[in-house]
């Protein structure tokens, strides 16, 4: 059944709520980029569903076949030395929320997209995924608090080298080193995240949400600290000679040729 009619989703969002299961779902053809406005949209919405008592779960998906390839870097907004700061000031947010998030990758999750993707508690996918902290390729720092939420999944060692080569791993690989949670077959993914809500909805709800923030203790602080740094790495990178490099290598599907500048 759908929601209160009285909220209305961000544009390119749809809520549905299945029992005390919520589906969130966002679309940004063709490539799923976030921007300020839908990461605040987001945060509304899991805002409203923390004071919504039938929702215990929620579920984010992404429409298309890419989950979320980060910041459109073509875009001039996005190109903005302040353009890191305020998307974060948002993902701080997405953080703060009470309830538990499984989040579906499906397609590739990308730079900030994997940073959106380790928003929530747990993320199911498939074979088919493929996960990348391509930062350091395009000539960044690492954004959306992957600094803080990346390590805690795989640990200081696998976080540095993920990053450091920004290489990309398919769902298996993820489910493998715990940066992913649930393998399931292709096409299969939305219905195990479903099954895994439905697990964890049928624990008691204030027990659910009070055992979370103990584990969860101090993570959203932890992440409001480090992008902090996040962003300030990014303010001069984002104009510098290697970053220009690496997005157009990016754009023209080649090693970029970097020189430090």
């Amino acid at each position: 059944m759908s929601t209160d009619r009285a909220f209305v989703p961000g544009r390119g969002l749809t809520l549905q709520l299945d029992g005390h299961v919520a589906t969130l779902s966002f679309s940004r053809p063709p490539l799923n980029f976030f921007d300020a406005e839908l990461i605040q949209d987001l945060a509304d919405t899991l805002d409203y569903l923390d004071q919504l008592p039938a929702c215990r779960v929620t579920v984010l998906v992404a429409e298309g076949t890419v989950f979320c390839a980060g910041a459109d870097f073509s875009a001039a907004d996005q190109c903005d030395p302040q353009y890191p700061r305020r998307v974060y000031k948002s993902a701080v947010r997405l953080f703060r929320t009470r309830k538990p998030l499984i989040g579906v990758v499906e397609g590739a999750a990308v730079g900030g997209g994997l940073g959106l993707a380790l928003v929530a508690d747990f993320r199911v996918t498939s074979a088919k995924a493929r996960f990348s902290a391509n930062f350091n390729r395009l000539g960044i720092h690492q954004g959306f608090g992957i600094s803080v939420t990346m390590p805690r999944l795989v640990g200081p060692q696998m976080a540095s080298l993920l990053i450091a080569t920004g290489r990309r791993i398919d769902g298996t690989e993820a489910v493998r080193i715990g940066l992913a949670d649930v393998l399931a077959e292709p096409g299969q993914e939305r219905q195990a995240a479903q099954a895994l809500a439905e697990e964890i909805a049928a624990s008691a709800p204030g027990a659910v949400m009070s055992s979370r923030a103990t584990l969860r203790m101090g993570l959203a602080d932890a992440v409001d600290q480090i992008i902090d740094r996040e962003a300030s790495e990014q303010e001069w990178q984002i104009v510098s000679a290697d970053f220009a490099e690496g997005i157009r290598a990016m754009a023209e599907r080649r090693q970029p040729v970097f020189t430090g500048e």
